[in-house]
């Protein structure tokens, strides 16, 4: 029996009001197709919820949920933005009659003086012209992926067919660009993308209409289709810099594919060298904005280098909720939103500690770290390995991380002046 069979009365959220000057904010990536899509990428992180979950191959948010979810979400938050997010899987499998339906009930919800944003993460196979004349209409803004060079895309973003798309990206990029729709790349650095820095850095930067990168560094367990993150026992952590934590070893703790970490940290000083030297203040990339905004004392931009986490959560299909996009495991399930309202599973004890738990559960190493106010740990789902004196949950990436943050810290004297900054967070007037 489904949800919809059983459940008649509509939750009702229970937050209690706040003082003058603060809200209730936080930000929910919806799956309305759940992992369907029509590509078939070796490194997705999310194609197997299909099987891990139960979900039938035709999953479909129906029109119930959907509204359910705009309701609560416009209710729960009290801020002047609503950020509606719709990734997957491939959100676009739902149809343009999907999304005509989600801004007419946006409409039909938003609170008066509330301003509704929203963002489609797509690999862009199905954006033809009407497609680009909706996204153009109502403002979305578009998060297409693109590995960088021809060869890397097509090795690693194939059909289901084992047919290539890099083509395919550009031309919905174009399509994007001739319309004037604002769109991002979002480029996975898995172990190969991470050994052709500047090639897939300039690949990118050539494709016209984008003036935004976000690099994602690719990182799986070798079981992430079995068990969820943060539930390793430490024995089975190994310590850092030991082979098992190079991707190219047999006993690794990590797939082949996913990125080894010194290469990461060498594939973002030599993009940042490039960037620094020829793009900055025309080309915005998601790690190096977030760094020299945290290096001059501003919040962090990711959530992966901010203090604490938790405000970015999943919402599958069927109305189940997740602590986190990355952590859409049935450990992680704080509910559904036709039972509790979302606004109050959000912001419940339990997801509070999971957001938490980032901070508290940091190993001295990090403490003890010159970067760790720009890195904070990295994503709690990297926390795979054990630090030199033993301690368990340091962040796979962190040989990396520490390479290029060394990097950033030399430079912000540098970027500092070109911003007209006499000292450390203080702007000369002009």
């Amino acid at each position: 029996m489904s949800h919809a069979d059983h459940v008649t009365a509509t939750p009702r959220c229970t937050l209690p009001p706040l003082p003058p000057g603060r809200h209730y904010r936080y930000h929910v990536m919806v799956k309305p197709a759940g992992a369907l899509c029509n590509l078939d990428c070796p490194y997705c992180f999310y194609l197997h919820k299909t099987d891990l979950l139960q979900h039938g191959r035709n999953a479909r948010m129906d029109d119930g949920l959907l509204e359910t979810h705009i309701r609560q979400y416009i209710e729960a938050q009290t801020g002047d933005e609503v950020v509606f997010s719709w990734q997957g899987g491939e959100p676009t499998v739902m149809g343009l009659d999907f999304f005509r339906r989600v801004v007419e009930l946006q409409a039909r919800h938003r609170k008066p003086g509330q301003r509704i944003e929203n963002d489609l993460q797509t690999n862009g196979l199905l954006l033809d012209d009407e497609w680009v004349t909706f996204l153009k209409a109502h403002g979305f803004l578009v998060g297409l992926s693109v590995d960088g060079t021809p060869e890397l895309h097509d090795r690693y973003r194939p059909t289901k067919g084992g047919e290539p798309t890099y083509a395919r990206a550009l031309a919905a990029a174009a399509r994007l660009a001739t319309a004037e729709v604002p769109f991002s790349l979002l480029c996975v650095v898995n172990r190969d993308v991470a050994r052709a820095p500047l090639e897939v850095y300039r690949n990118l930067r050539a494709i016209p209409g984008s003036f935004r990168t976000q690099f994602t560094p690719c990182v799986e367990t070798r079981d992430f289709k079995l068990r969820a993150p943060g539930l390793a026992r430490p024995s089975d952590m190994p310590l850092l810099g030991t082979p098992r934590t190079r991707p190219d070893h047999p006993l690794s703790i990590v797939t082949e594919w996913s990125v080894d970490a010194r290469d990461y940290g060498n594939f973002l000083c030599a993009v940042w060298a490039e960037w620094l030297a020829q793009d900055f203040g025309r080309l915005h990339i998601n790690v190096f904005e977030t760094a020299v905004a945290q290096s001059l004392g501003l919040p962090a931009q990711m959530c992966t280098s901010a203090p604490v986490c938790g405000k970015a959560m999943a919402l599958e299909h069927d109305g189940e909720l997740y602590a986190c996009d990355h952590f859409v495991y049935p450990a992680y399930r704080l509910g559904n939103i036709r039972e509790v309202h979302q606004g109050d599973l959000a912001f419940a004890d339990r997801q509070v500690r999971f957001g938490l738990a980032k901070h508290d559960s940091l190993p001295g190493h990090c403490r003890r770290c010159p970067s760790l106010s720009l890195c904070w740990g990295e994503c709690p789902k990297n926390r795979l390995l054990r630090s030199p004196a033993g301690e368990p949950g340091l962040n796979y990436l962190c040989e990396g991380l520490a390479t290029f943050y060394t990097r950033v810290t030399r430079d912000m004297p540098e970027i500092r002046h070109r911003l007209g900054m006499r000292t450390p967070g203080t702007f000369v007037p002009t």
